[in-house]
């Protein structure tokens, strides 16, 4: 994996994770605003977790989101769990109560991944062409996102690209199926080429639990199949890392 020795991480510190959230939403309204402004839509993926929880209630309550221009503003998820919208593990759950009922995006802005169907390959052929016709992509392209929002998990994932998992070496689909064999739920993901391929990634890193991984992945040679956000080092430049204080402590 080829990284130029001059990009490094780009790191924004913030002392609590409500600072955190208010990080992310400042990254999220500018974004918005600037690709609205730009080309009149704004294209971003958001991901679950508890992390991201307290920046969607932003979303939902804060003036400068409010004031954005929804009706421009177009919906996906970097990934979702196989489960109903309604389950409490659905990251599409997670953004509609926080924030989708409460701002005016229209329905048909709001691409989610049907993680309740039981045939995961027909929801992962849904999923794909929804993206291919809302960015009107010919054969072989690639969607680029404005902005795409992850956090990490303490393994080192982002989106549903595990540790040593097939997902990691799909380069030829948009989006791919994680089958879980621990008892957790499948995955629908989005593959790492479209990660690579957004003008802009933040991640999302909070807590002390997430303290040692971040060391790690931050000070190690980058080794995408143990650690899958190192997928993401060819393009560090277009990374913005936003960590708190208990996160961030070890750094």
């Amino acid at each position: 994996m080829e990284l130029i020795d001059s990009v490094k991480p780009k790191i924004q510190r913030v002392a609590t994770p409500e600072d955190l959230a208010v990080a992310a939403l400042d990254t999220f309204v500018k974004a918005a605003a600037e690709a609205i402004d730009e080309r009149g839509a704004f294209n971003v993926a958001i991901s679950g977790g508890h992390t991201p929880e307290q920046f969607f209630n932003l979303l939902g309550e804060r003036p400068e989101s409010l004031a954005l221009a929804w009706d421009k503003v177009r919906i996906f998820w970097v990934d979702e769990r196989c489960v109903p919208p309604e389950a409490e593990a659905s990251n599409y759950g997670l953004a509609a109560h926080t924030f989708l009922d409460k701002v005016s995006i229209p329905i048909e802005n709001v691409h989610r991944v049907t993680g309740e169907s039981i045939d995961y390959a027909h929801a992962v052929h849904e999923y794909q062409e929804t993206i291919r016709n809302v960015f009107a992509l010919r054969p072989g392209q690639t969607p680029v996102f404005d902005l795409i929002v992850l956090g990490m998990g303490a393994d080192g994932h982002i989106g549903s690209l595990f540790p040593n998992s097939y997902a990691l070496f799909d380069t030829e689909d948009l989006v791919s199926i994680v089958y879980m064999t621990d008892g957790d739920y499948s995955r629908i993901t989005l593959t790492h080429p479209v990660l690579c391929a957004s003008a802009h990634l933040t991640i999302l890193v909070s807590g002390r639990e997430k303290a040692r991984i971040l060391k790690e992945v931050l000070q190690s040679a980058p080794d995408p199949v143990k650690y899958p956000v190192h997928t993401l080092w060819p393009i560090l430049n277009k990374v913005t890392w936003i960590v708190d204080n208990e996160a961030g402590k070890d750094l």
